[in-house]
């Protein structure tokens, strides 16, 4: 059952990640030089979010395995990051990547913030 709720939230979560990530970094395709991969970082920040929201709800195995695991999984993108980071350079890549991990830190704080308020409320 775990496998089939990872699997159906990584099915909702991988083509999202195609489709926002693609459009967007699609647009500095002419000089990938000079392009900052804004969809691969709105997917990241996305997912770091909502993994810190669910981490602050103690979610049960099952929606973890489908929100956590599945949909965040599918959604985030490690490779497509570190291809990125080659790609622009050594100095935009070192700020592309520190921009990323300072950024995801807090979004997924910011997520695991909103998670604790909504259930206390």
């Amino acid at each position: 059952m775990t496998a089939l709720l990872v699997a159906l939230g990584a099915a909702v979560g991988a083509p999202l990640r195609f489709l926002v990530a693609h459009h967007l970094d699609r647009l500095g395709a002419p000089h990938p030089e000079r392009h900052w991969p804004r969809g691969t970082l709105l997917v990241n920040l996305a997912g770091s979010a909502v993994l810190g929201f669910c981490a602050a709800r103690s979610l049960d195995g099952n929606a973890l395995a489908l929100v956590g695991t599945g949909f965040c999984g599918g959604l985030t993108t490690y490779s497509a990051f570190a291809v990125q980071v080659h790609d622009v350079g050594r100095l935009r890549g070192a700020a592309y990547a520190a921009v990323s991990i300072v950024l995801g830190v807090a979004a997924a704080a910011l997520g695991f913030v909103l998670g604790q308020a909504l259930g206390q409320a």
